[in-house]
């Protein structure tokens, strides 16, 4: 899609979002507007009604004169209006409504359903809301309001002789929003028709600059961090763009060479102040006397291993300084040398390392292979304590080194994820950071091998990798870029 359609269209979908978000609020203001009006003037006009009628009115003697009393009422409103005792039985009634049914009078108009009686007659408050009449077809306005009998006025308590109840048609209310609605939507697709067209003149200015601006976007995110959008004629936001585009590459640049510093510098850095502690934590250890401060200072004292191997594992993700030069290594004499590298560390995690296995020779970087070995075997003592063996050999013309323990093995459909970075399965316990596996996998692939991640028949898990064997050829000149 060219830059000036996807202007255009952005665009538009800004104008519309404006619209909509204008429109629908101002809409539902309206009607809320209108109907809380038409509330509060049915009540006043309800309590202005009881106020008129009195208590007195209600008297047996008085119904003739009530019942007309109520039609004058009801042709004043152009409402019905219903006039009941404290009881709630209806006493007169007229209604203007077309085809209207059966009288009411002599009926208990105080039901559930006519909420604003019950809250008039026992509460004594003016009460109107707007609701569906299912009678008659459409929305109507019902409002109620007590009737006081002001002869009690020596009573410290209001007295309520009954109440009288109006409604009528709100259908010309709702009418009205709903046209004034629709003047509205007609009006903001007007005014996006007439943005649309602004918008496809002004695009054309603007999709020459933006068009090479994405090209040197898309040569800096390649990697060429010499990208420079330079000079670019156009609108003065554009000119800003693009003179922001170029400062921030220049941040990028200067970002990524301070990161070669610290990438450099941050190991040890961050390595003596861990030692020290680790150093304070086993001195501490080996002189308390109580067994559940021994407990707790030997606990420390793995978090802090914990703590050193995962600061390793996040510089070696930030790692693309210089590699190292291959060069033919033996893999069973880097499993031997794990073996007493980890030895204490196994033997304090209740494990046990043994190597199995014969001489396999591949062209790489045995930096790497040894940080592989050292994650994987990591990972098998904190996850899988026990016996753990390191396998060497050759096998369809590929040298490898696998990692075996005997643990609870990893679940088949969590078995292609955990090789994912800062992935940890459902089971797996505190303390890891998921990097350990990820790394091997891309320390394996960066010298043209593999990382595959099994489960035994009789248990456990076994991770191994596969290099070139160095007897076939196929000798890795340098690193692999796998990113």
């Amino acid at each position: 899609m060219k830059v000036r359609t996807r202007l255009v269209l952005a665009f538009a979908y800004i104008l519309l979002t404006v619209i909509v978000a204008l429109t629908v609020p101002l809409a539902f203001n309206l009607r809320a507007r209108a109907v809380s009006e038409l509330v509060g003037q049915a009540k006043v006009t309800a309590q202005a009604l009881a106020a008129v009628i009195g208590a007195e009115a209600l008297a047996p003697a008085e119904r003739d004169q009530l019942q007309a009393r109520a039609e004058v009422y009801s042709e004043q409103i152009d409402g019905r209006v219903i006039i009941m005792n404290a009881k709630g039985v209806v006493l007169a009634e007229a209604n203007p409504f077309p085809d209207p049914p059966t009288s009411a009078v002599g009926e208990n108009y105080n039901t559930p359903e006519r909420q604003e009686i019950g809250i008039a007659l026992d509460e004594g408050q003016p009460e109107a809301r707007i609701r569906r009449s299912e009678e008659l077809g459409y929305d109507i306005m019902v409002a109620a309001a007590p009737i006081i009998d002001d002869t009690s006025s020596g009573s410290s308590q209001t007295t309520i002789a009954g109440a009288v109840r109006i409604t009528f048609e709100v259908q010309t209310v709702t009418d009205t929003v709903r046209n004034i609605t629709i003047g509205i939507i007609v009006i903001g697709l007007g005014g996006l028709l007439a943005g649309m067209l602004i918008a496809f003149g002004l695009a054309g200015s603007l999709a020459r600059p933006l068009t090479r601006l994405a090209a040197t976007a898309k040569r800096l995110g390649d990697g060429d961090l010499t990208a420079r959008a330079g000079d670019i004629k156009g609108p003065r936001e554009v000119e800003d763009l693009a003179a922001s585009f170029d400062e921030m590459a220049d941040r990028v640049e200067r970002t990524f060479e301070a990161q070669r510093s610290f990438v450099a510098n941050a190991s040890h850095q961050l390595r003596t102040p861990l030692t020290g502690m680790k150093l304070r934590i086993e001195r501490a250890a080996d002189d308390a006397t109580d067994p559940e401060l021994r407990r707790q200072l030997l606990a420390a004292d793995q978090d802090v291993d914990r703590m050193a191997a995962t600061v390793d594992r996040m510089l070696e993700m930030a790692h693309d300084i210089e590699e190292g030069l291959p060069a033919a290594v033996d893999l069973r004499a880097i499993a031997d040398d794990a073996v007493e590298r980890w030895r204490d560390r196994a033997r304090a995690g209740r494990s046990t390392l043994t190597v199995d296995g014969v001489g396999a020779s591949s062209h790489v970087n045995p930096t790497d292979v040894e940080q592989l070995v050292d994650n994987l075997v990591d990972n098998a003592i904190h996850y899988a304590p026990g016996p753990i063996q390191i396998e060497t050999g050759n096998n369809d013309g590929l040298a490898f080194i696998a990692i075996r323990d005997h643990g609870t093995g990893i679940p088949e459909e969590e078995r292609s994820k955990v090789t994912e970075r800062f992935y940890r399965g459902k089971g797996s316990p505190p303390g890891g950071s998921g990097l350990g596996l990820a790394i091997a996998r891309d320390l394996a692939e960066k010298w043209g091998g593999t990382l595959s991640v099994e489960d035994p028949s009789d248990g456990g898990t076994r991770v191994e990798a596969r290099f070139p064997n160095a007897h076939t050829g196929q000798e890795a000149t340098g690193p692999i870029d796998v990113s």
